[in-house]
């Protein structure tokens, strides 16, 4: 009897001891953590806010554990590995500031990292808050042995070393170790080789709009990347970003080497994107249909589909970055008001010129006058549209002008090309005195009218009774397949002014 007290009494002394210093009696006891558990004992060094658990974490932190097991053993690799995953789980904080600190506490101090984002500011906050947590006090007091090069210490590029005691009661000798170089995706890497890549996020949304910016990415990551590991056959590749253009690295990369890619794809719901979802046994994990209920529930996809639109709600949240077919708008949504008194709620005007240059059957120029109103919602009062030649364009955007008013602020699409800088000058220098801006738009016509589509189908648009509505909203329902897209282009920019953000939100 007295034994069993005795026993039971030592284990809640090392019960309460672990509970008061989990630190130390991790150290005495020589435990060696999963990535998982290197996560959860190191989140308050590197966030403030409050640690949150769910399965998708697990399971990125399983996978990683993988690779970094084959490289520490140098064990040919199986896969290069792609994930596919929602800004605001975690994404950044696991694999590029917890993972490379992890991978040098518990499988090697010598492995070597090149890491990279879309910009390198970002690329060098990951590598700043790494560097932190190996500095920390408490993974110090867990791995004494391990620091940072005195003479390689910067954020773009760090070395780790270790203390070896190979003579008892000596100074330890000091072993330089792996290193993490930290750049931007299109950055340099003349010098450098790693025993594992990872690629946090290699375009931001606005890039994968330009054509130009996405073949620098991808040129980069096919072309660039590859010679930079130490070891063709162990070193491994893992690119973790949000899915923005169907030619996104990610696209392009299972596009190639689809055989040789491990994909990880978790949409933020499977309500509507259920197809998606890779490998398709992780469907099981979702609760209530969402990937993380705590960060992303109902409420906060809904505010976020309003905020990026049906195009970047798509790539962002359901990984699937296919453009909208037929029916990007709802018309039947659209409110019609046969009475001026929506009048009385205006907060500010503006009219948007979408041009074209021609008369002879081709494109039309149509200008959009669309107000802001003071519960939320958007009034489009009428539109302008015709063939016209230049001359006759210019004076019907003057005279409509003159009957909108002083307080209708303008907007003038600017054409790429000296041409069309030339022609929006024009169009300025002849509406002198009324409140006029060039607008340069970025990516393709589906694109920008995402935005408006969204407070469309929402049934946050109102449209004035008049003879144009027909031609309108016919253009609005066959977009983006039909003829003509001059009516919807003009609406859409003229949203976008309206509602003062940019035409896409980037999350992370």
């Amino acid at each position: 009897m007295d034994l069993k007290n005795d026993i039971e009494e030592n284990a809640l002394e090392i019960i309460e001891a672990a509970l008061a210093d989990p630190v130390r009696v991790l150290r005495e006891e020589g435990v060696k953590l999963s990535l998982y558990q290197f996560l959860e004992l190191f989140w308050d060094e590197v966030s403030v806010d409050e640690f949150k658990g769910n399965w998708h974490v697990l399971k990125l932190c399983q996978e990683l554990e993988v690779i970094a097991r084959r490289v520490g053993s140098n064990t040919p690799k199986k896969h290069d590995l792609i994930i596919n995953i929602p800004p605001g789980t975690t994404k950044t904080i696991i694999c590029s500031i917890m993972f490379p600190a992890w991978c040098w506490a518990e499988v090697g101090y010598w492995m070597r990292f090149i890491t990279a984002s879309y910009s390198a500011t970002l690329a060098l906050e990951s590598a700043e808050k790494s560097r932190d947590l190996i500095r920390s006090d408490k993974f110090q007091q867990l791995y004494p042995q391990l620091g940072i090069k005195d003479d390689k210490d910067t954020k773009s590029n760090f070395r780790c070393t270790k203390k070896d005691y190979v003579h008892p009661g000596h100074p330890p000798r000091i072993l330089n170790g792996g290193n993490r170089y930290s750049t931007s995706v299109g950055g340099t890497l003349t010098g450098f080789h790693g025993h594992i890549l990872i690629i946090d996020d290699p375009l931001n949304p606005q890039q994968a709009a330009s054509e130009k910016e996405l073949e620098t990415a991808n040129r980069w990551m096919e072309q660039t990347l590859p010679t930079r590991k130490t070891n063709k056959s162990v070193s491994a590749t893992i690119l973790v970003m949000q899915r923005l253009h169907q030619d996104d690295p990610s696209g392009r990369l299972l596009e190639k080497k689809k055989a040789k890619i491990k994909h990880i794809c978790l949409p933020g719901q499977i309500r509507d994107y259920s197809d998606f979802v890779r490998p398709e046994a992780m469907k099981h994990h979702y609760v209530n249909d969402l990937l993380d209920p705590i960060r992303l529930g109902w409420e906060v996809l809904n505010e976020l589909e309003s905020d990026l639109g049906q195009y970047g709600f798509a790539g962002q949240i359901g990984q699937n970055p296919a453009p909208p077919g037929g029916g990007m708008f709802k018309i039947d949504n659209i409110i019609v008001a046969d009475t001026m008194d929506v009048i009385n709620s205006i907060v500010r005007s503006v009219r948007y010129w979408d041009k074209a240059a021609t008369a002879d059957g081709g494109a039309y120029t149509a200008g959009v006058k669309m107000s802001i109103l003071k519960n939320g919602k958007f009034l489009v009062h009428n539109v302008v549209r015709g063939q016209w030649n230049t001359d006759k364009r210019e004076a019907v955007i003057k005279r409509t002008a003159e009957t909108d008013g002083m307080l209708t602020r303008i907007g003038i699409e600017q054409e790429p090309g000296s041409g069309g800088k030339d022609s929006v000058q024009a169009s300025i220098r002849n509406l002198a005195g009324f409140s006029v801006s060039a607008d340069r738009p970025t990516g393709d016509k589906i694109f920008r009218a995402d935005p408006f589509s969204v407070q469309v189908n929402n049934g946050n648009v109102i449209m004035m009774a008049g003879a144009w509505n027909k031609a309108f909203v016919d253009e609005l329902e066959m977009f983006p397949n039909g003829t003509y897209k001059d009516q919807v282009d003009a609406a859409s920019a003229a949203f976008t002014m309206l509602a003062g953000k940019k035409m896409v939100r980037i999350i992370r």
